[in-house]
């Protein structure tokens, strides 16, 4: 069933109009007929299922019943903020599209020192821009009901700033040397609506200076297994590690 997020409240048995890019894409995408079933989410977090009652393609518009709630939690028990240095290409594209799927809360992007992709401001706009309708697509696919916020810093030492309940650096060091006892003991330790922010550098790793500042704002070093992970993979690692921690082996 296809998942929508709409920016009003409603209740069940209320009758809904939905317009614009979301009414086309379900009745020229999609292409539902009337009483086709779709799924929406409220600002509040709150995920409905509603029926189609009429439909204009030409003027984008339709008209749903709210029939009944979803009570299904699907959101990561950990509410988890990914924090990349900028890597070249397409690559914040895939992190930000899989990572959403696999359940982040927030991603934040920042120039580092071992960066080649650079954002001037006029880029940042626009990238961040991009960014977040790829998020919210990803959320839709994945049917979540919450949309990750796409963040920008300066730097990765301003990410020093930032609280979390569990705060982490992916190190590839720290994997070279054997450390893996730090991610488990962290994860294991984690409860339920707890926060975790995990640092992540870009193809030239995270330089000692953005190390040590981390450290200082109590930041832990943890490697990811064995193997030296790409800058677009080893957050989906992250991700799918506390998903296996915190929900699959609780089942």
């Amino acid at each position: 069933m296809q998942r929508y997020f709409i920016e009003e409240t409603v209740t069940v048995g209320q009758s809904l109009q939905l317009t614009g890019e979301t009414a086309h894409h379900m009745l020229k995408v999609m292409r539902m007929q009337v009483g086709d079933q779709i799924e929406i989410v409220t600002p509040e977090e709150l995920a409905f299922i509603t029926q189609l009652q009429s439909a204009d393609a030409t003027q984008k518009q339709a008209t749903v019943t709210v029939e009944s709630a979803v009570e299904t939690d699907v959101e990561l028990p950990i509410e988890t903020t990914i924090v990349c240095g900028l890597s070249k290409g397409d690559k914040t594209d895939w992190i930000v599209q899989k990572g959403t799927q696999l359940g982040a809360h927030r991603f934040i992007f920042c120039n580092s020192q071992f960066s080649v992709a650079r954002w001037d401001a006029k880029k940042q706009v626009k990238k961040l821009a991009r960014l977040q309708k790829i998020a919210q697509e990803a959320a839709e696919q994945a049917h979540r009901t919450h949309v990750p916020v796409i963040e920008w810093r300066a730097s990765l030492t301003a990410i020093a700033e930032e609280s979390a309940d569990i705060k982490l650096v992916a190190y590839e060091e720290s994997a070279k040397a054997g450390e893996h006892g730090q991610l488990v003991q962290s994860l294991q330790s984690a409860q339920p609506g707890q926060s975790l922010i995990c640092v992540f550098g870009p193809e030239g790793g995270i330089a000692p200076k953005e190390i040590e500042a981390l450290q200082a704002a109590g930041f832990l070093l943890a490697g990811l297994g064995p193997r030296i992970l790409r800058a677009e993979t080893a957050p989906l690692y992250l991700l799918s590690a506390i998903s296996y921690v915190t929900e699959l082996s609780t089942l």
